[in-house]
């Protein structure tokens, strides 16, 4: 046994010496600590029960930002990283786990966005816990696009202007932590690397990366917003999203939260009215002819994923080819978050028909195929 692998035991065990003692004795741990234990279980030099407790024990006596802090420092550090040659990213990270209650349109916003000149990134995986529902890379195969890209052939067509986006998959930009995915099945219940994964910033831009992600719960905002500043993000638009997506309600005022220049994050209301969207749904709605899953979990019934995803895929072409309907708004609504704030537009009304004006002139699709 080499003296590095001896020294990555011993951390972890003096680790989960101290964070596994129970509500009351459980102690925290440093950002290195965090970020020496999280790196070992990537290099696969620690036990698969010993990296469950790893993260459990982290999740009962509940994280501090430092420990995710280092979790994430470890995922920045094995993660394959490429430089665009275009100025500025906009790096979108949709929910890994997926989409089960709505067609996800984000899948299709990046290509809008470089069809607005606004060069963009999403990144995701096949499937992860907890919903383990539909997921962009899905949706983005069933349209035709290459999901097996690497790094560099990503970054090549965020510079390429007839193209201007990519999607790049974690197996791809961090096969370490991509190879944990058994691991996380097995834990069941959301750990840290949920919390942070989808901060691993794979693609950069030359000046600036725009980080654009989205919650669900009060608690997220502060602690992604934390997470981005340390992952060196520029700046970072945080949108309480449908199902913990990028995009807000279509019917209701929503929420967002950003920051600047690595400044505080504020937060802010999103009117679709305002942008002239009028709507009576709250996200695009699953066909009512879409197959059901069974399962044996608290998730009782499930859609199917594949054809989920098929028809995401068709909604998603047509509203990039002009068609009008909850996935055209739901591109015209988030598209105009991320045009505002990135500065192309004074108002969110005004950005909206930017965004309006790309998708009736049918040449993001064209992006796609």
């Amino acid at each position: 046994m080499s003296a590095a692998a001896t020294d990555s035991k011993q951390v972890m065990h003096s680790i989960i010496q101290r964070i596994a003692t129970g509500p009351d004795l459980s102690k925290d741990i440093s950002l290195d600590e965090a970020r020496m234990g999280m790196q070992a279980i990537l290099d696969n030099a620690i036990d698969p029960v010993q990296a469950g407790i790893f993260f459990i024990a982290l999740r009962m006596k509940r994280e501090t930002m430092d420990e995710f802090k280092g979790i994430l420092d470890a995922i920045l550090d094995s993660t394959d990283r490429v430089t665009a040659a275009v100025d500025e990213v906009v790096d979108i990270a949709d929910p890994y786990d997926g989409y089960n209650r709505c067609l996800p349109a984000a899948p299709f916003l990046p290509a809008l966005l470089a069809e607005l000149g606004v060069p963009a990134v999403n990144h995701g995986l096949e499937a992860v816990g907890p919903k383990y529902g539909v997921t962009a890379r899905h949706v983005l195969r069933a349209a035709g696009v290459n999901v097996d890209l690497s790094p560099q052939e990503a970054a090549k067509r965020l510079a390429d202007p007839a193209i201007g986006w990519a999607y790049v998959d974690q197996a791809k930009y961090c096969p370490k932590l991509h190879d944990m995915l058994p691991l996380r099945q097995r834990m069941i219940k959301r750990q840290a690397v949920t919390t942070v994964e989808t901060e691993a910033k794979p693609i950069v831009g030359r000046n600036k990366t725009h980080l654009v992600t989205g919650f669900v719960h009060k608690p997220y905002p502060p602690i992604y917003a934390q997470l981005a500043r340390h992952a060196g993000f520029d700046s970072a638009l945080i949108v309480r999203g449908v199902e913990g997506g990028v995009i807000p309600s279509l019917r209701q005022v929503g929420k967002a939260v950003a920051y600047q220049d690595k400044g505080e994050e504020a937060e802010y209301e999103i009117n679709p009215e305002a942008m002239g969207i009028q709507q009576t749904v709250r996200a695009v709605p699953l066909p009512d002819d879409l197959p059901k899953t069974e399962r044996d979990d608290e998730i009782a019934i499930m859609v199917d994923v594949k054809a989920t995803a098929q028809a995401a895929a068709e909604a998603g072409m047509a509203a990039l080819c002009g068609n009008k309907g909850a996935t055209y708004d739901s591109l015209v609504l988030s598209a105009a978050m991320v045009l505002h704030h990135l500065g192309r537009a004074k108002t969110l009304a005004e950005a909206a028909d930017m965004a309006r004006a790309a998708l009736d002139s049918g040449k993001a699709a064209k992006r796609v195929k």
